[in-house]
This record gives C-alpha cells, sequence and structure tokens, in this order.
C-alpha cells in the first residue's frame, strides 16, 4: 500500500485546485519560505481527521479556508483529498485503491467521504488502525512532533509507543468496554432497589389476595344460595298469582255487569231529570218574559234618550276638529317657510365649500411638485454616488494595469540581462525560429485569453454558487419551521390517537369491553365512535347525550348478554349496551311546533351525521331534546311549554323537564364527541406536512444537485486555470528560450544593439503604459471630487426643499381643517332640513287624521239616528208578545207534573245495585292489593338478584341446580354465609390481580438482574482479557524498539549508545518512557543535557527505529532535519533511502542532501501573492540540470 495522490483545493494557501501525483521511493517538496509547503502537510492531517486547530496553526477550524487576496476573494469552502493504493488489502476495505476526503464549508458543515461515500470521523479513524496511518500515528512527523519527542513529558510520548505497538486499538476497545461496565453497575443498582421495594409489598399483597380468595369463593356460595331460593320462591309466588288472577277476573265481570246495570237506571233518572230541569227553566224564563216586557219597554225608551244626548255631542266635537284643521294648516305653513330659508343658507355653505376645496386642491398640487423636485434630487445625489463607486471600480482596474506594467517591465529588464549569456546560442534557420517565436507568442496570448475567459467563467459560476447557497440556506430554515410544525401536529395526533384507542375520558367497564371489540364480533363501539356533529354543535350534542355517550351500541341483545356477563366475570363494572335489533321504534317528540319557535336550531338527532343503519339510535338519545341557539331563547320556550321539553343550547346549558336548568364552564376544551373530527383534522394537516416537507426535500435535492454540479464545474475550472498557469509558464519561459536562441543566431553588438533598442522601446511603451494609466487614475480622481461637489450641491438644494416641504405640508393641512369645518356645517344645514321635512311629514299625517275624525263622526250621528227609529218600532212589537208567552206557560207546567211522577219509582231500584256493587268493588280491590304485593315480591326479587349479582330471571334459569328444595335450609345456610363474608372486613378484590401482577414483573426484574450480573462477569473478563493481552504485546513490542534504537543510534551517530526506559512503580500500560542516549566520545545522558541538533538526530533515531520495526505506508515528513549539519543530513537521507523498501516519504525539505536522495520533485512558489502554486516538475529538473 502507498499514497498514490493528494488533491487540495481550498486549503490555506492552495486556492486553486492541486493534485500531487506520488510514486514509491521518496519525493521532495521544496520552495521558498512561506511559499505554503508545510500546508500539504496539514492537508494530510486534517483528512485524516485532525480536530486540534493547533496541530493546523490556526485559532479556529475557519482557518484552514483560503481567506482571499488583495485580487482573490475568499472561497466557501476547503477540500483534501488522499488516494492510497490497496492493492494488497491492507486496509480493511474491498477496493483496490481507497480515497478518503474531508469537507468544511465556512457554515460549519462538515462531511467525510471514503470512496465518495459518506462516512463518520470514526470510520475514517477505524480504517486506519494499527497502520501507523493517523492524525496520532507517526506517518506525519513535523516539526511539533520532534519537539513533542525530545521535550515532553514521558507520559506523552505513550500515544506513539502504543501506536507502534499495536495496542491503540486494544485501549479504545478497553475503554468502550470500562464505560459500558459502569452502565451496567448503574443498571443494577436500580434494579436491586426497584426489587428490594417489590419484595416489601409481595407479603401483605399475599395476604390480601388470600382473604380475597376466601371472600370471592364464599360469594359465588351464597350466589348459588341466592338464585337457587330466588328460582323457588319465583315458582310458589307465580302460582299463587295466577289464582289471584282468575278470582280477580270473576270478581271485575260481576263488578262491571251491577256497574252497566246501575248506569243504565242512572242514565234514564239523569233524562227524566234533566228534561225536568229545562222545562223549570223555560217555565221561570216564560215568567221572567212576561215580568221583564215592561221593563225592556222602559230600558228601550232610555236608550233613545241616550242616542239623542250623544247625537247633541258629536255635533260640539265636530266643531273642535275643525278648529284643530285650521292650527295644523298654521303650522305646516311656518315649517314650509323654514324649509325654504334652511335651504337657501345650505346652497350658500356648499359654495363655500366647493372654494375652499379648489384652494386645498392646489395647495396639494404645490406640495406633489415640491415633492417630485425632491425625488428628482435624491436621484441626482444616488446617481452621483453610484458615478464614485463607479470611479473607485475604475481606479482599482487601473491599479492593476500599473501593476501588471510592473511585472512586464521586470521581465523585460531580466530579458535584458539575461541577453548577453543568450548570444552564443544559436540556430541555423533565423527565419524559422521568428516564425517559430511568433506562434509561441500567438499561443502564450491564445493561453492568456483562455486564462481571462475562464476566470470570468469561474467568477461567474462562484456567484451563481453563492445565490444556490443563499436558497439553499432558505430552504432549509423553511424546511425546519414545516419539520417543527410536523412534529408539533402528529405529537397531537399521537396523544388524540392513544387518548381515543386506550379509550380515556370512558369508564373502566367501557374500556374493558372495548378491549374485546376485535376478538368478539357484534361490539360496534360506544356512541361517540358512531356520531358526528359540525364543531359549533359538539358541546350541545355531548350535553344532549350526557352519560349516553359511553354507551355500547352492538349488532343485537345476544352480544350485549355476552358482554354483559363478561364484565360480571371480570368483575370491571357496569355497562350500558345498546342492541340494534332492539331500537327499532324510537319515540316521536310530542311538541313539533315548538320548532318553530324564536332561536329553535333544530332536533339533536337531525344535527348529527350518522350512518343509516345507526338512526334509530340517534333518535332513541336524541330525537326528544330540542337544540336552541341560547339560554333565553330556551327559558321563554320553556316557559311556554309549561316546562315540558328538554333543550340543550349551544354553549352547553340544559333544561329539562320540570324546569331545572344545568350549566357553567368545562373543565378543558377537550370532549368525545370531537376526538375523532380533531384526529382528521390534524391527519389531514399531518399530511399536507409531509407533502410540504417532501416537496422542500426534493427542492432542496435537486438544489444540491446543481450546487454539486456547479462545484464540480467550478472544480473543472479552476483545474483547466490552473493548467492553463502551468502552460503559461512553460510558454513564456519557451518564448523566451526561443528568443534567446533566435539571439544567439545573430553576431555582433549591433544586432545586440538593435534588440537592445526593441527592450528599450518595449520598455518605452511599458512607461507610456503607466503614464496613462496614471493619467487615468487622476482624471478618475478628479471626477470623484466634481460629483462629491455636484453631490453637496443637490444635498442643500434638497434640504432647501424639504424646508419647503413642511411649510407646504402644514399649509394644506390647515386647508383641510377649514375644508373639514365647512363640510361639519353642511352637515348641520342638512340634518336641519331632514328634521324639518320629517316635522311637515307628521303635520300631514296628523291632518288627515283629524279629517277623518271628522268625517267618521258624521256617520255615527246618522247611525245613532236609525237606532232610534229602530228601538221605537221594538217597543211597539213587544205588546203582541206578552200575550203567546202565557199560554206557553201553562202547557210546560203540566209536562212536568208527569215526569215528576215517573221519577219517583227508580230510587229503590238504583240503592239495591249501588249495595252490591260496593261489595264487588271491595273484593276487586282487596284482590288487586294481593296481586300487586305478589307482583312487587317478584320484582324485589329481580332488582335484588340484578343489584347483587346482575343476573336475570333468564339467566338464573342458566344457574339452578335440582338438587336444592329445602327452602328453609337453604335461608339458614344463606345466613351463616353472610355473617362469615361480614366476619372477613375489608376485602381487596384486586389483590389478586395485583398479586399476580407484582410477581410477574417481580420474576422479570429478577432475571434481568440475573443478565446484569452475568454481563457485569462477562465485561470485567473481557477487561482482564485486554489488559493480559496489552501488557503482553507491549512489552515484546517494547523490547524491540528499545533494540532497535539502539541499532539506528549507533549507525546515525557513528557509534554510541540509546535505549528506552519505563517509569518504574507504574503501570506498564500508563507508565511513561524516558530516552537515554550517549553519542560516541560522550557520558550517558538524558535528552535534556543534549544539544539541539543531537536531540533532533536521536528523536529521528527513535522514529526510524519504530519504522523499521512496523513500517507504515507512506510517512510525511516536514523539515525534521532542519536542525541537523550537513553530515548528519547526508547520514539521515542515506538512512531514508534505506526505507524506502518498506515505506513510501514524502517529504518537505530546504537542506540539498536530502534533494539530492529524492527520486522526485515537487516545487512550490507564489507567483500570485498570498496563493500557493504547484510549478511543473520538468521545469524543476531543467533548473536542476542547469
Amino acid at each position: 500500500m502507498y499514497l498514490k495522490s493528494i488533491e487540495v483545493h481550498g486549503f490555506k494557501s492552495f486556492a486553486n485546485k492541486i493534485k500531487f501525483q506520488f510514486h514509491n521511493g521518496i519525493t521532495g517538496i521544496v520552495g521558498p519560505n512561506g511559499s505554503g509547503k508545510s500546508n500539504v502537510a496539514d492537508a494530510v492531517r486534517w483528512v485524516l481527521g485532525e480536530q486540534r486547530i493547533k496541530q493546523l496553526r490556526g485559532v479556529s477550524m475557519q482557518d484552514v479556508i483560503f481567506s482571499g487576496t488583495e485580487l482573490r476573494k475568499p472561497l466557501g469552502y476547503a477540500y483534501v483529498a488522499i488516494t492510497l493504493d490497496n492493492s494488497d488489502h491492507q486496509l480493511p476495505i474491498d477496493f483496490d485503491e481507497v480515497t478518503v476526503s474531508r469537507r468544511l464549508y465556512r457554515s460549519g458543515e462538515s462531511e467525510y467521504m471514503v470512496n465518495g461515500a459518506p462516512c463518520r470521523l470514526k470510520d475514517v479513524n477505524e480504517l486506519f488502525y494499527d497502520t501507523g496511518i493517523g492524525k496520532e500515528g507517526y506517518s506525519i512527523i513535523g516539526q511539533g512532533q520532534i519537539d513533542k519527542i525530545l521535550s515532553g513529558r514521558p507520559e506523552e510520548r505513550r500515544e506513539l509507543f502504543d501506536e507502534a505497538a499495536g495496542i491503540v486499538k486494544f485501549k479504545r476497545r478497553k475503554y468502550a468496554a470500562q464505560k459500558k461496565l459502569e452502565a451496567e453497575k448503574q443498571n443494577l443498582l436500580r434494579v436491586n432497589d426497584i426489587l428490594s421495594e417489590l419484595e416489601k409489598q409481595t407479603g401483605p399483597l399475599e395476604k390480601q389476595a388470600e382473604k380475597a380468595r376466601v371472600y370471592l369463593r364464599r360469594k359465588e356460595e351464597l350466589k348459588t344460595l341466592d338464585v337457587n331460593v330466588f328460582l323457588l320462591e319465583n315458582v310458589r309466588i307465580t302460582e299463587q298469582l295466577k289464582e289471584v288472577d282468575q278470582k280477580l277476573g270473576i270478581a271485575s265481570g260481576d263488578l262491571q255487569e251491577t256497574t252497566d246495570q246501575y248506569e243504565s237506571i242512572k242514565e234514564e233518572y239523569e233524562r227524566i231529570q234533566t228534561r225536568i230541569e229545562q222545562l223549570d227553566a223555560e217555565i221561570e224564563a216564560a215568567r221572567a218574559t212576561l215580568t221583564d216586557t215592561g221593563v225592556m219597554r222602559s230600558k228601550l225608551e232610555g236608550e233613545i234618550n241616550v242616542l239623542k244626548e250623544q247625537i247633541h255631542s258629536a255635533e260640539g266635537n265636530e266643531e273642535h276638529l275643525q278648529t284643530r284643521i285650521n292650527s295644523i294648516s298654521e303650522q305646516l305653513a311656518e315649517r314650509d317657510k323654514e324649509r325654504e330659508t334652511i335651504l337657501a343658507e345650505k346652497q350658500e355653505i356648499d359654495e363655500k365649500l366647493a372654494a375652499l376645496e379648489e384652494e386645498r386642491t392646489k395647495a396639494r398640487e404645490l406640495l406633489e411638485k415640491t415633492q417630485s423636485e425632491i425625488e428628482t434630487l435624491n436621484n441626482h445625489i444616488e446617481s452621483g454616488k453610484n458615478t464614485i463607486i463607479e470611479a473607485l471600480n475604475n481606479r482599482a482596474t487601473i491599479k492593476s494595469r500599473l501593476g501588471r506594467f510592473d511585472t512586464m517591465l521586470e521581465q523585460v529588464n531580466i530579458r535584458k540581462a539575461e541577453l548577453n549569456s543568450r548570444l552564443l546560442r544559436a540556430k541555423s534557420d533565423e527565419v524559422a525560429q521568428t516564425e517559430t517565436i511568433k506562434k509561441l507568442e500567438e499561443e502564450f496570448e491564445a493561453i492568456t485569453a483562455s486564462i481571462k475567459e475562464l476566470t470570468e467563467q469561474q467568477e461567474l459560476m462562484e456567484e451563481r454558487l453563492a445565490g444556490v447557497r443563499d436558497e439553499l440556506a432558505g430552504k432549509d430554515q423553511k424546511l425546519r419551521d414545516t419539520q417543527v410544525l410536523y412534529h408539533q401536529q402528529k405529537s397531537k395526533l399521537e396523544a388524540l390517537s392513544n387518548l381515543t384507542e386506550r379509550y380515556e375520558g370512558y369508564g373502566g367497564s367501557v374500556k374493558a369491553v372495548m378491549e374485546k371489540k376485535d376478538t368478539e364480533k357484534g361490539i360496534i363501539g360506544v356512541v361517540a365512535d358512531i356520531i358526528q356533529a359540525e364543531a359549533k354543535y359538539e358541546t350541545a350534542i355531548e350535553t344532549a347525550l350526557g352519560g349516553n355517550i359511553q354507551n355500547i351500541v352492538t349488532e343485537d341483545e345476544e352480544t350485549a348478554k355476552r358482554m354483559i356477563g363478561f364484565l360480571k366475570k371480570a368483575r370491571a363494572g357496569r355497562a350500558t349496551f345498546l342492541p340494534l335489533t332492539s331500537i327499532t321504534r324510537p319515540q316521536e317528540f310530542k311538541n313539533p311546533e315548538a320548532l318553530k319557535e324564536p332561536g329553535v336550531v333544530g332536533m339533536a338527532d337531525a344535527l348529527v351525521k350518522i350512518e343509516k343503519k345507526y338512526k334509530n339510535v340517534a333518535k332513541a338519545m336524541l330525537g326528544r331534546i330540542m337544540v336552541v341557539d341560547n339560554v333565553d331563547h330556551a327559558v321563554k320556550i320553556a316557559r311556554k311549554f309549561d316546562y315540558g321539553i328538554r333543550m340543550v343550547t349551544l354553549e352547553g346549558e340544559l333544561l329539562v323537564p320540570g324546569g331545572a336548568i344545568s350549566g357553567g364552564a368545562f373543565k378543558n376544551n377537550s370532549n368525545l364527541l370531537g376526538r375523532r373530527r380533531e384526529m382528521e383534522e390534524l391527519e389531514k394537516k399531518v399530511k399536507q406536512y409531509v407533502k410540504e416537507i417532501d416537496q422542500i426535500l426534493n427542492e432542496i435535492e435537486e438544489t444540491k444537485r446543481g450546487r454539486n454540479k456547479m462545484r464540480l464545474e467550478i472544480e473543472d475550472i479552476k483545474g483547466q486555470i490552473q493548467r492553463k498557469f502551468i502552460e503559461q509558464n512553460t510558454a513564456r519561459m519557451s518564448v523566451m528560450q526561443a528568443e534567446e536562441k533566435k539571439n544567439e543566431t545573430t553576431e555582433g553588438f549591433g544586432e545586440l544593439k538593435t534588440e537592445e533598442q526593441d527592450i528599450e522601446t518595449q520598455i518605452g511603451e511599458i512607461r507610456a503604459g503607466k503614464e496613462e494609466a496614471a493619467k487615468e487614475l487622476a482624471d478618475s480622481e478628479a471626477l470623484e471630487k466634481s460629483v462629491e461637489t455636484q453631490i453637496s450641491e443637490f444635498q442643500t438644494q434638497l434640504e432647501e426643499k424639504r424646508t419647503l416641504e413642511s411649510e407646504q405640508a402644514a399649509q394644506t393641512g390647515e386647508w383641510d381643517v377649514e375644508v373639514e369645518k365647512m363640510r361639519q356645517n353642511a352637515d348641520f344645514k342638512r340634518q336641519n332640513l331632514e328634521r324639518v321635512d320629517g316635522e311637515r311629514e307628521r303635520y300631514r299625517s296628523e291632518l288627515n287624521e283629524v279629517k277623518e275624525g271628522l268625517h267618521l263622526g258624521k256617520e255615527e250621528v246618522e247611525r245613532k239616528k236609525e237606532s232610534i227609529l229602530e228601538i221605537e218600532r221594538t217597543i211597539a212589537a213587544s205588546h203582541t208578545a206578552q200575550t203567546e208567552a202565557e199560554i206557553k206557560l201553562k202547557e210546560d207546567v203540566e209536562t212536568k207534573e208527569a215526569l215528576s211522577g215517573k221519577q219517583k219509582n227508580f230510587f229503590g231500584t238504583r240503592e239495591e245495585l249501588a249495595q252490591r256493587m260496593t261489595a264487588l268493588d271491595k273484593e276487586v280491590y282487596r284482590l288487586n292489593a294481593q296481586k300487586e304485593r305478589m307482583e312487587e315480591s317478584i320484582e324485589s326479587h329481580i332488582n335484588y338478584m340484578w343489584n347483587e349479582y346482575e343476573i336475570t330471571l333468564s339467566d338464573a334459569e342458566g344457574l339452578k341446580n335440582e338438587e336444592m328444595t329445602d327452602l328453609p335450609a337453604m335461608k339458614r345456610e344463606i345466613g351463616s354465609l353472610k355473617d362469615a363474608i361480614r366476619k372477613l372486613g375489608d376485602v381487596n378484590v384486586n389483590a389478586i390481580e395485583d398479586y399476580r401482577n407484582l410477581m410477574e414483573r417481580y420474576t422479570f426484574l429478577k432475571t434481568q438482574h440475573d443478565d446484569l450480573v452475568e454481563a457485569e462477569k462477562t465485561l470485567l473478563g473481557i477487561i482482564e482479557e485486554l489488559d493480559t493481552s496489552m501488557r503482553k504485546q507491549f512489552n515484546e513490542k517494547f523490547a524491540q524498539i528499545n533494540r532497535e534504537f539502539d541499532k539506528v543510534f549507533k549507525e546515525l551517530f557513528g557509534g554510541g549508545k540509546g535505549s528506552l526506559e519505563l517509569i518504574e512503580d507504574e503501570d506498564v500500560l500508563e507508565a511513561g518512557i524516558l530516552v537515554i542516549a550517549q553519542p560516541p566520545g560522550k557520558k550517558l545522558v538524558n535528552m535534556m543535557q543534549m544539544s539541539g541538533g543531537e536531540k533532533s538526530l536521536t528523536a529521528i533515531c527513535l522514529l526510524f527505529a519504530i519504522q523499521n520495526l512496523k513500517p507504515s505506508p507512506f510517512c510525511l515528513l516536514d523539515e525534521i532535519e532542519a536542525a541537523l549539519d550537513e553530515n548528519n543530513v547526508t547520514r539521515f537521507a542515506k538512512y531514508l533511502h534505506k526505507l524506502t523498501k518498506n515505506t513510501q516519504f514524502i517529504v518537505i525539505t530546504h537542506r540539498r542532501g536530502t534533494m539530492e536522495k529524492a527520486d522526485r520533485l515537487y516545487g512550490i512558489t507564489m507567483q500570485e501573492k498570498g496563493i500557493s502554486t504547484l510549478v511543473s516538475v520538468n521545469l524543476i529538473d531543467k533548473e536542476l540540470d542547469d
């Protein structure tokens, strides 16, 4: 395995994309101080996961991103990738070539990738375990690491030796095992606490459970006896009831027959009595008629006198009405006059108002004109500022041109200086050389133009990329906001779903039944599941349902019976069931006319949504409840219908028959009826948010694809620019070489002078260009000053115009006030006009009413005169009627006497029948009372069985024991069982289930406890095994390193002795390491007593010893031989070459001895200030040849 390439872009001084290609052997990286050589080592360390910014010579991690220069913008990210040849599969990954990359954005985002697949830093670290490669390994050695080996404490050298000994991965496994062990101990502690608490509860709960079992057993025995006693008593009382029913039927028949006879005689008697009473009335009336005839005549004559007096009074009232007509006519004339006056004043005010509005319009026009002038001045000022900004930009361009002229001048001077040295070189064909130079210059110009075009493309793409990043940030924020809303609504939905699924808010018995819904056919659900209502009706409908909302709807009675039996068996409480087969004819509303009353919304069952098959259920519970909009209307309706209607308001007040009203505030806003609706609404919102999130994610993904595509395009463009720069440098040097060769063909000083004149001409042109640029620079500065003067004048004018604007605005405001005052006067006159018109209309109406009264009075006088004539005719007719009445009176008296005689015979018969009816009625009453007592007894027994055991008569028949027939003995046994149950005292029936649950939990936790104990033992064994393996392996490797260190020390120092020692009295896995050295001819000393060069060489000996024993695939050395003298550098380079059999070396160096041993050299330079550039290897080789 070896390092094939390093690709760097945007990392520190590497603004352009640069790729280093490496081969086996030694590759040297050279260049001036500050050119960016050490940034190559930092890049490799960074891509391998270095997180300590001090190791990368920075303050914050963003410092590794190219920060820009005077001519270059900062980049938005740093990228480094290393590619390793893994054909020997030394790395545990199924690829022959492995590329590890790291990218960091200024926003703080960071990503690691292995062969293009995203991964974690942990994955990168684990990939290079025990290879020597890594931020903590010995494959990257800089002066900082040398200093750490030399000057660090003994404990700080452990990392290097642990990596060399191959125990780093074991230490990390041990750390993970210790962490897990600590967690297991904490879990074990918690489990022990819980078990201790459970053991305290077990004893008392076991006693309670045993007591409960005895109680339930005796209760079951009591139930069996009670049921059979009930059945025997029921049979006995039923037989007695049949006998009483037969006697009651006979007595009731006799009573009915006697009653019919009595009623027949009574009816005949009452008919005769009625006729006698009629005759009495007729006789009395006839006598009264005769008596009243005279009285009537006197009364009619009095009425005639009253009518004549009324006629006289009406004639006097006519004069009064005529006077009132005259008065109203005068008032009407006065109002007409006042109306004309008001109209005149209103017209005058309207004219003044129009004049004022005209003046105000003129003032506003002046104000708008001033504001327009202000806007024009603002535009001039803004234009001037833009001109200044443009001039500044032009100056920057001019300065850049000046810089280029300086560069060109420097290059021409270099050519001039080199001219003499190149005169001896010559080529045969001067024309061909000239053509070659021309082609090379054209090639150079083409490359320069291409670089310019590519640079413009790069800037344009980077601007677009910045826009895409902003867009991506906006979409990310939108995504986060939408995700927050989604999680909020989803949490609400899940909470509501859990409540609904667990039937929270329902009784325990309802929950128990609904848990059987999936296994028990016939259970439809609770009422709240089948009824839906609009949100505005939910409160009213839930109030109307009351406790019925928890009723359980079933397909038939059999399902209801099975569930009742289940509740009894489980002792889970009581529940109400609504079988669809029994609810077929619900009662109708008895007051349909109440639906027409104000405020009535409708019948409650009409306001809910329900499937057709459940209509009868809704009608049975809500069909007689009326929904009203508010409590005031409800109270009025209740009063009107004698408090006989059940009503509920939209806010939840309940009015029941009899006058009671329930109401008030609800404890919370949640209700059982609205849960389904709320869930549907939340599901819609959640689906919408999911849709929006998917859409945003798709948009983000699409944007990222576009961004990545742009990044790749920018990378490609930068790569092209880098290649073009190299081509440009090569082309420039090629042109220079061709010109040198051409000049070498010329002989004599004449041609040299000519070329010198050409160079001088170029210098003159360059200087002329510089002067022209300087002139443009001065013109730009003069333009800036001129524009600034104009801006100052415009600002002075602007201040004056703003002052004028304020004055005109104040004047316009005054005109607005005057116009508003005049409008108020106009409104006042309009109101007076409306008042006068109203009074005129009222007077006209009153005049018409008075005239109508006068007309009606005349008609009334005429009617009264006709009444007087009619009364006079009646008086004349009364004399004739008196004779006929006397004849009729005589006939009626004779008929009455005949009927009275016949009536006397009925009394005897009626008395006999009455006595017989009384006797039969007593017998019927006695038999009825006896029957009722028996029925009450049966009902009492049935109620007792239901209340005590919740079983019906049919259920009891199923529990009948044919052997139990001795009723007295059974009753005595029941008494003794009840005494035994009372003696048990308070019994917790739930203790049996609680004890079972407690034991299940205890058993489960006990198992967990045993597992945790076993896991603790296992982890301790693993840690002990790791410690043993690490100690053994470290001791072996340390001894080998010690021997190899002494060997390398002697070779590099030319003698002497080197050794390594562990600090005593410390664990071998944690002990510090001392480095002891004895250079030739000196005493054995500690490293701290050695010179700087000796220290460096000793540290290099230690590193080379480790490389000998455990070679790393590649090793990057950053000027580690800087402190060595020339002889030691030669030894260092020689030994380095020896190590290339197993390790590839990349050496950053200044030392010639190291360069001479390198197989390949890379040059790092800064042609552009602040930007590191890779110089062509061929050029470097050529320079070395020269």
